[in-house]
This record gives C-alpha cells, sequence and structure tokens, in this order.
C-alpha cells in the first residue's frame, strides 16, 4: 500500500469521530427535551448539565476533525 493511500484511509477514518460527535449531540438534546417535556419544572435546573454535555461533544467532534488534518497536511 502507498503512504499516501493510507494518510487518505487514516484522514477518512478519523472523521468517523465527527459522525460519533453528531450522534452524541443528537443523544443529549433528545434527552433533554424528553425530560423537559415530562418534568418543565425542572428544565431550568438541568440546562447548564446540557450545555456542558454539548460542549464537551463537540470538543471530541472537533479534535477528531484536527486528527484528520493532520494525517492529511501533517
Amino acid at each position: 500500500m502507498d503512504a499516501e493511500a493510507a494518510r487518505y484511509i487514516g484522514a477518512g477514518l478519523a472523521t468517523l469521530g465527527m459522525l460519533g460527535a453528531a450522534l452524541g449531540v443528537s443523544n443529549i438534546f433528545s434527552a433533554f427535551l424528553t425530560g423537559a417535556l415530562r418534568n418543565p419544572s425542572a428544565a431550568q435546573s438541568q440546562f447548564g448539565n446540557l450545555i456542558f454535555g454539548f460542549a464537551v461533544t463537540e470538543a471530541l467532534g472537533i479534535f477528531s476533525l484536527l486528527i484528520a488534518l493532520l494525517a492529511l497536511f501533517g
């Protein structure tokens, strides 16, 4: 296998982390909305946890993008 082909395969596999981040963010928001609809009075107290979970999950997606770019251009 050529080294250039291995770089492209590695970058493609690293971008699967962004797919995982997208699924994680959708799971976080759907769980929050389900909980907020079941108990609207507790929704405001859980909003901070929602934002924290979103930020951590999105940071992992951005990290996988960084790894993919490093595999291509590094």
